[in-house]
C-alpha cells in the first residue's frame, strides 16, 4: 500500500486479543485495513462503490461497535486535504470526504493474525 489516502489510529479494545490497543487504519483505492498494534489481528476490506454519497451513505450496523472518526486525508476526487469521516464495523468501512463528499465504501474480505504465537513460545523455551 504505498499509495496514501487515510492513516490513522484509533485506541480501543482489541475484538480479537481484547487489549486496549491502537488499531491502525489505512485506506488507499485497492484496500483498507485496520490492523491491532498488540496482537497483529487485521482485517481486509475490499473496494465495492466510489461516489459522491450523502453523510449517513453506506452505514450498516455490524457486529462490534461502530467506530465514528475523523481523519485528515488528501480527497482524491476535489484534492483538499480535510476532514474525512471514517465509518467502520466488522463488515464495512467507509470513508468521505467533508469538502465534496466523495465517498469510498469497502466491504469485508480477509481476516488473519499477523503474529505467530508458535515461534514466540519455541524462541521463550531456549
Amino acid at each position: 500500500m504505498t499509495e496514501r489516502f487515510i492513516f490513522t489510529r484509533h485506541r480501543t479494545n482489541c475484538y480479537n486479543c481484547g487489549e486496549v490497543a491502537d488499531q491502525i487504519i489505512k485506506a488507499v483505492s485497492a484496500q483498507a485495513q485496520v490492523i491491532c498494534s498488540h496482537c497483529g489481528a487485521a482485517r481486509i476490506f475490499l473496494p465495492r462503490i466510489q461516489e459522491i454519497g450523502k453523510e449517513g451513505a453506506y452505514t450498516p450496523i455490524g457486529c462490534y461497535d461502530v467506530w465514528e472518526l475523523e481523519t485528515e486525508a488528501p480527497c482524491k476526487r476535489c484534492g483538499v486535504t480535510g476532514p474525512h469521516d471514517l465509518i467502520i464495523g466488522c463488515n464495512h468501512f467507509t470513508t468521505r470526504c467533508r469538502n465534496c463528499g466523495y465517498t469510498h465504501f469497502y466491504k469485508y474480505n480477509l481476516q488473519y493474525i499477523a503474529q505467530c504465537p508458535i515461534e514466540e513460545k519455541e524462541e521463550a523455551e531456549d
